[in-house]
């Protein structure tokens, strides 16, 4: 009788290798690939492990194709997005959840409503504003549209909604200012809906081509993203290679940036989901 169950759960374990292998298979052969000296990814039988491994497309990357400035810009502007949009958005957040004052609702439907607008329906106008205010390849050009969210608003008001009022009720009567409850009671409580915001504009920011490609015309204020992409050119076209590991100096900071934080992502996705 117990036969069954265990045959069951080796398939089912098997099953779960072989998409874990499947799924691996493409980030395996790009790091692969690009350890290889120029012209050795496609040989046959292919190689999975390289020999010999360099690193010289990566040092071909850094030395020539200032992929160290790219790797700068796209650091600062990821960074400063993630830690502006945080403050930005816990603040809007806070006052939605725990503040009444007229027109609240109508306000916080009205900016649910803008959630429906493509993003691209905007750039223009945008475009045509920031060329006027002067912030043209600049990193507040890139900055400042993705400091807040609607996302990140409705996000961190239904989790703040989840603290009682009496919390915040006892703090004042002991004599704290609003501000020291917003910084003091209610965002330590609210780790890890912040993890969560934190983990999804780094990711956005970091990873925005069409933007960058738009406010950024000099080759000195190229992100990461906007990099990788000229090197798709006529020049380098078929440099397999140097594309790979371009690829995985765009994808290394997200995968560490997630890991770190995969703890507070998680509790922060699976918050407000059972209900008790």
């Amino acid at each position: 009788m117990a036969i069954w169950p265990t045959s069951k759960s080796v398939l089912l374990h098997l099953a779960l290798v072989v998409v874990f292998a499947i799924t691996l298979a493409p980030f395996a052969w790009m790091v692969s690939t690009s350890l290889k000296p120029t012209g050795a990814s496609f040989t046959l039988p292919p190689q999975w492990i390289p020999r010999p491994a360099t690193l010289v497309q990566y040092k071909t990357l850094f030395a020539q194709m200032n992929f160290a400035r790219a790797t700068l810009n796209s650091l600062v502007v990821a960074v400063s997005v993630t830690v502006l949009g945080l403050f930005i958005n816990s603040l809007a957040g806070f006052a939605f959840a725990k503040y009444q004052f007229p027109g609240r609702q109508r306000l916080f439907g009205l900016l649910l409503a803008s959630m429906m607008i493509p993003g691209q329906v905007a750039m223009l106008p945008l475009f045509m504003m920031f060329n006027k205010l002067g912030l043209l390849n600049n990193y507040l050009g890139l900055i400042i549209p993705g400091m807040a969210s609607m996302f990140g608003i409705f996000l961190l008001k239904q989790f703040m909604m989840s603290i009682p009022d009496a919390l915040l009720d006892s703090a004042r009567i002991d004599g704290a200012s609003e501000w020291r409850i917003y910084w003091q009671v209610v965002l330590p409580l609210t780790k890890p809906a912040l993890a969560t915001l934190a983990v999804f504009s780094f990711m956005g920011a970091w990873n925005d081509f069409l933007w960058p490609l738009i406010v950024m015309t000099k080759q000195s204020m190229y992100t990461l993203p906007v990099a990788l992409a000229n090197l798709t050119g006529e020049e380098h076209r078929t440099q397999y290679e140097l594309l790979m590991a371009g690829s995985v100096v765009v994808i290394l900071p997200i995968a560490i940036a997630f890991l770190a934080m995969q703890r507070f992502y998680m509790s922060g996705i699976t918050a407000g989901s059972v209900k008790e």
